[in-house]
């Protein structure tokens, strides 16, 4: 962890404070549920105490910025938004910076090769069909 002196955790309230704000979160129960803490240890980051630095990524997430951004303010740099996410509950999840294409031509791939070295003996046209409809479900969840 950053070696840090009241000043840092006074800056990273005030930042945390204004992002929190700024998506509209409520500083409660629920939420801080939500981002796996207790809403006790939100306040703290919110008044300007020390928090275990496990519980830092967790803020991160809470807050939509990328992992280590809690601690980087801490160390005097600026938190890094993670913009753009669909889905709110995968605070955890950065959306990739390839084209959707690419991610599913990469995808695919993997899931045939998994399946040539498992299923042997499966005609090539029911492995593709397989790997499709592997695909098709993990983007219709969201994970692609």
């Amino acid at each position: 962890m950053p070696r840090a002196d009241q000043r840092d955790y006074e800056r990273l309230a005030r930042i945390a404070r204004r992002r929190r704000v700024e998506l509209g979160l409520a500083l409660n129960d629920v939420n801080a549920k939500a981002g796996g803490l207790s809403n006790r240890t939100w306040q703290r980051v919110e008044k300007g105490l020390q928090i275990r630095e496990t519980n830092y990524v967790k803020i991160d997430g809470l807050l939509r910025w990328a992992p280590g951004s809690c601690l980087g303010v801490l160390d005097g740099r600026d938190p890094v938004p993670v913009e753009g996410m669909e889905n709110p509950d995968a605070s955890g999840v950065q959306k990739s910076p390839l084209p959707q294409e690419i991610v599913d031509r990469e995808a695919l791939d993997t899931v045939q090769l998994a399946l040539i070295a498992t299923a042997k003996g499966t005609p090539a046209e029911e492995i593709r069909e397989m790997s499709e409809r592997v695909v098709r479900d993990l983007r219709e969840r969201g994970l692609l």
